[in-house]
């Protein structure tokens, strides 16, 4: 099966090191402890890759399945779970694939994850309906895309002003992995999230105040930052110009 992601998998395991990728994935999963039910429920991370934000989960004693159409994003999670205890390794299932509601369809979880995927499709209603489909009732769904409202500031506050210009009427811009991809707005995804039957629960900002800073290395001031990022992630007006954007619904 041909892979379009093998390209991808090194710059962006690579952008898992720095801050930006710290922050990323530390912030998402403090946001998600605040609306994922106690384990042991089931969670299904669709587009789940290399497991960055599951496998802590499973660590927790989440039951998680990881999609991913990718064989080579699926070898770095067989890797790290290769390393994890046994009762971790039991939680955890990989699956190959596409179609989450062709694969899933017959099972049923208590969380859906969907991260960091919506900014690689066209459009992004298919797979918000996917994702309420294999949720049981009153599931949480959990949506992370990149923030369309904002895509000005990153070039701007690297003084790349030019584009940033352009960028101020723009739905898509190249992202730090060099491929093009999409923006979504909070209204836009909460109209879908409505059309298929999820309501929102709340929204937050990822990656306000780190944004700009590139390929930089996670420093000793990582606690700090990460208290800055958690506490504007849910304020008015920090969360608006955040790099992405984190939906939380419910069934």
């Amino acid at each position: 099966m041909n892979d379009p992601f093998s390209r991808l998998a090194e710059p962006f395991l690579a952008h898992q090191r720095t801050l930006r990728g710290l922050v990323r994935h530390i912030l998402v999963g403090r946001q998600l402890e605040e609306h994922l039910p106690p384990p042991p429920v089931r969670v299904a991370d669709i587009g789940g890759g290399a497991g960055h934000q599951s496998m802590p989960l499973a660590r927790k004693g989440y039951e998680v399945t990881i999609l991913d159409p990718s064989p080579a994003m699926l070898r770095e999670a067989h890797q790290t779970l290769a390393s994890e205890g046994v009762d971790v390794r039991r939680r955890v299932r990989l699956v190959q694939g596409e179609q989450g509601a062709e694969i899933l369809g017959a099972e049923s979880f208590d969380a859906v994850l969907c991260h960091g995927v919506l900014m690689y499709l066209e459009d992004p209603r298919p797979m918000i309906h996917e994702l309420a489909s294999i949720g049981r009732p009153r599931a949480m769904v959990s949506v992370l895309a990149k923030n369309a409202s904002a895509l000005a500031l990153r070039p701007a506050l690297e003084g790349r002003y030019g584009e940033a210009l352009a960028a101020l009427d723009a739905d898509r811009d190249l992202g730090g992995l060099g491929v093009l991809s999409r923006g979504d707005t909070v209204e836009g995804l909460s109209a879908l999230f409505k059309e298929a039957g999820l309501g929102l629960v709340r929204w937050y900002g990822v990656r306000m105040f780190t944004d700009h800073l590139g390929d930089r290395d996670p420093g000793t001031e990582v606690p700090e930052v990460l208290e800055l990022e958690w506490e504007a992630s849910r304020r008015d007006p920090y969360r608006a110009v955040a790099r992405l954007i984190h939906l939380v619904g419910q069934s």
